[in-house]
């Protein structure tokens, strides 16, 4: 995989979050830096629009763009309930209109309004659509308070969402079933095991992930199909072990099929709005970059090879430091060196460096166990 070539790409075309995504994943950036350019796309309801999901260039907040907003969350590991993007999605969720008390809508009409790919044309569906519900009913159950009506509403859905399942098994949509692996997750991350039977989810999970994966490999650069990344994003999953064959192709298939300039190709295409289309289309380059790439990584087990991850910020910082620390080890040396007047001035100087040591040595330790636990 070429890294370097990825990394130019999201330097020369990702918009301000997916760089920021980038650098928090892979060069070290901050957390913080990714939820400022995220809170950009929130709305004062709370909820999320303005393109964040880029196929839909509707700037009202909808569930699913807010969905997206969480999965940005997920992906920065953010687990502070207090945080105001995540106290204002909760807001969103519990006050919109786009909630019939069972569902979140799948579309808005206001999505009509604006450029948007087809498949985010408003309809009414016949029957409940559970994407992106099943993931929000996850959400809701990790961050909202447990004291809430919010949480407690959530506890029903999570309870219809199961049986809606068992009844429509298997699926027939991707993202839907990949919805419904998202809310098993967060319902074990919870330690949830009263409402749902748990064991029994897991196993009609796997079932549908078996009968939804695109076996036919051969068509998988050229059409949108389903692949393993999906559904799991590391070998930690309870679902990769009996999809191991498969993931390893897809981590094979994406170290093959980068492009020149970095990317992996967009395999579908709105069939209008051309302008929009194409900024979208790039938007979405540089979150397959990522996205690819954390695959790749998670199922090699390590940094993808020519990996970029110099901060020419904290080369500085860490060099001035640097110094900070000598010119701090010379003062105290030569303190000691006059302080102890029973030893020669050699032996002293000697004895202030390795106490000096001692304390850069307990220091750094102490930053790095702190660093570790905030992780």
């Amino acid at each position: 995989m070429n890294m370097e070539a990825a990394r130019k790409f999201i330097y020369r075309n990702a918009r301000p979050l997916d760089l920021a995504r980038w650098q928090f994943l892979f060069e070290d950036g901050s957390r913080e830096a990714v939820l400022t350019a995220l809170a950009a796309y929130q709305n004062e309801d709370g909820g999320f629009g303005h393109g964040l999901e880029p196929d839909c260039l509707n700037p009202n907040s909808s569930p699913v763009q807010t969905w997206a907003a969480t999965e940005i969350i997920k992906e920065v590991d953010l687990c502070n309930r207090s945080h105001p993007i995540i106290q204002g999605i909760l807001k969103y969720l519990e006050t919109t209109d786009e909630f019939d008390g069972h569902v979140w809508a799948n579309t808005i009409e206001s999505n009509d309004d604006y450029p948007h790919a087809p498949w985010w044309s408003y309809s009414k569906p016949e029957e409940p659509d559970y994407n992106p519900t099943a993931s929000l009913i996850g959400f809701i159950l990790k961050y909202a308070e447990k004291d809430s009506p919010l949480y407690d509403t959530a506890i029903r859905l999570a309870k219809e969402a199961y049986a809606f399942f068992e009844k429509s098994f298997p699926l027939d949509s991707m993202h839907t079933a990949a919805c419904f692996v998202e809310l098993y997750e967060y319902l074990c991350e919870c330690n949830i095991k009263d409402i749902i039977n748990l064991d029994e989810f897991k196993k009609l999970l796997q079932e549908q992930i078996s009968h939804m994966l695109t076996q036919d490999t051969s068509v998988w650069s050229t059409q949108y199909v389903c692949k393993p990344s999906l559904f799991i994003k590391s070998k930690e999953s309870v679902f990769y072990s009996e999809n191991k064959e498969l993931c390893d192709f897809e981590k094979n298939h994406i170290s093959e099929t980068q492009n020149e300039d970095g990317t992996w190709n967009i395999t579908w295409d709105w069939g209008g709005y051309p302008e929009q289309c194409h900024v979208s289309r790039n938007w979405w380059k540089s979150d397959w970059i990522i996205k690819n790439v954390k695959f790749y990584e998670a199922m090699e087990g390590k940094k993808a090879k020519n990996s970029y991850s110099l901060n020419i910020n904290k080369v500085w910082r860490y060099g001035f430091a640097g110094i900070a620390v000598a010119l701090g080890g010379m003062i105290f040396s030569d303190l000691l060196g006059n302080f102890f007047n029973g030893m020669d001035y050699g032996s002293a100087s000697v004895l202030g460096i390795c106490m000096y040591l001692c304390i850069v040595v307990v220091t750094c330790t102490g930053v790095i166990v702190s660093k570790i636990d905030e992780k």
